[in-house]
């Protein structure tokens, strides 16, 4: 197994956890925004309950970001959700796009799966679906989306460079994209960058700011725009699992930052031969 597979199958087993987890569970190990936690993986998420479509079943608490508030989706929209775990992101999607659009959940964790299937059972959605599969090589054919969007995901995939080019071959000419993520400016200490849980909790598989918006810049997308960017501190609870005190004080007084960025790129509307 190659170390990528290794970093996926490491991704695939946590989230399944969690999402075998029940809500109260998740919440109580988890602790949720922005309060003391000796987990990583919520601490970095935004309130969606106040948001039209929101599903509390729906929300595990994993992203960074809102990127459907900002993703620009109308009625009838065909819409593709990377990640899209317990199916948040979908449901609010649906808001928007009515009943004439369609919205396509894409997730490689069965458990997730099975559970934002079931969520979309409950809520009797007919154009909800949700696909197994890689967002390296969707299972969708090309030129099919009006909009994707994608929360807190491009960072747990080694190959994002692969993930770009699949936004833009599954984009229909004009479309555009709308996506939250984890991006760093400066270097993480070598003991976070490699420790599996801090990879998995989204930390440590990200990438510089610059890179990340440099890689959709050079896979044809236009009018890249930073729609929102919040800075992530992590609690000294969890950076003590890997830190020592004076490592803490030597980190939080540095220079490097670990921002959470929701970032909107359209892919042209007329494209060179062999493009679209």
């Amino acid at each position: 197994m190659t170390n990528d597979e290794q970093m996926k199958e490491i991704v695939r087993q946590k989230y399944s956890e969690i999402a075998l987890q029940d809500k109260a569970t998740n919440e109580a190990s988890c602790c949720g925004s922005g309060c003391c936690s000796t987990e990583v993986y919520n601490i970095m998420s935004d309130d969606y309950s106040t948001m039209e479509g929101y599903n509390p079943d729906a929300d595990l608490g994993l992203g960074c970001g809102l990127p459907t508030q900002f993703a620009k989706i109308k009625k009838g929209d065909t819409v593709i959700d990377l990640g899209s775990g317990a199916g948040n992101d979908c449901f609010i999607a649906r808001q928007e796009t009515g009943d004439t659009g369609k919205v396509i959940g894409i997730d490689f964790t069965p458990a997730m799966i099975e559970k934002a299937r079931a969520n979309a059972e409950k809520l009797q959605f007919n154009n909800v679906e949700f696909r197994q599969g890689d967002i390296e090589k969707m299972p969708v054919t090309a030129n099919v989306a009006d909009v994707v969007v994608s929360n807190c995901v491009l960072n747990l995939v080694p190959n994002k460079d692969g993930v770009i080019k699949e936004i833009f071959r599954v984009l229909k000419p004009g479309g555009h994209f709308s996506i939250s993520d984890i991006v760093l400016q400066g270097n993480l200490p070598a003991s976070i960058q490699q420790a599996a849980e801090m990879y998995a909790g989204c930390v440590s598989g990200a990438i510089q700011k610059q890179d990340y918006l440099g890689l959709i810049e050079s896979n044809g997308f236009k009018n890249i725009t930073l729609q929102k960017e919040k800075t992530i501190t992590i609690p000294d609870d969890i950076l003590s699992n890997y830190l020592s005190t004076e490592e803490i004080a030597a980190f939080r007084s540095g220079d490097t930052g670990i921002y959470s960025v929701t970032v909107y790129a359209e892919k042209p509307a007329c494209c060179p031969p062999g493009c679209c």
